[in-house]
């Protein structure tokens, strides 16, 4: 495709950062656009493959905390996210529930959680709501130093920077790019990587026997780097 019909299809302000990052070389600029969505395909997969994992961990976690429902009776009178400080969590579940009320199974309600549901778990009204045990689905993380708590509010802000990323390839944003610069660098995405290893890890799971053949970040990275 010429770049002038590829740019009608992208629009010349989406191309222009892809240009500008390539020295005004419009061939390569196609190329790094069409890197940057294998890019953003191959790292959704990875996180895909983390979210269900760490939902299914919170979720076998707290069934055996408080029982088979735990989730739909978060959020009802007495249950454990029925209070004040947790009222935007409570609120997210209900309308969760209503969405599958007449359909409702617990695993189509977990289904129906969005990650930042997730993650916010582990803020610190929802973590003591829930009994203050969920950070036992991270058996082997590190233990805490005078230098670094490895507690709930460290698991969140990293799941924080996940959040992020996730959300900014869901809306089609770039992440071959320094962070408010026009400099092609993938560090930015090897470092969210790195991390989602490391978490999978921390719940001893075998990163690299389940994503085999799924992941190839280091190989679409070096690629960008190159161009």
């Amino acid at each position: 495709m010429k770049y002038t019909d590829f740019e009608q299809v992208m629009s010349a302000p989406r191309m222009a950062r892809y240009v500008a990052a390539c020295g005004g070389s419009t061939k390569k600029a196609m190329t790094l656009y069409r890197l940057n969505l294998r890019l953003s395909q191959e790292l959704f997969t990875i996180i895909s493959c983390f979210e269900i994992a760490f939902r299914n961990a919170i979720d076998n976690h707290y069934i055996h905390q408080h029982g088979n429902d735990w989730l739909r009776n978060t959020f009802a009178p007495g249950g454990i996210f029925n209070t004040p400080s947790c009222q935007r969590t409570a609120s997210v579940i209900r309308v969760g529930y209503n969405r599958i009320s007449s359909h409702y199974t617990h695993s189509k309600l977990v289904a129906e959680m969005d990650f930042g549901l997730w993650r916010y778990l582990f803020a610190q009204p929802q973590f003591y709501a829930g009994g203050q045990t969920l950070l036992q689905i991270f058996p082997a993380r590190p233990r805490s130093t005078p230098a670094i708590q490895y507690n709930h509010t460290y698991v969140f802000n990293e799941l924080a920077k996940i959040n992020d990323i996730r959300n900014r390839i869901a809306h089609h944003e770039p992440i071959c790019f320094q962070a408010n610069h026009s400099l092609i660098d993938s560090t930015n995405v090897r470092q969210h990587y790195v991390l989602i290893l490391q978490l999978f890890q921390w719940m001893s799971i075998d990163e690299g026997a389940l994503l085999y053949g799924l992941d190839h970040i280091n190989t679409v990275c070096n690629q960008i780097d190159t161009i």
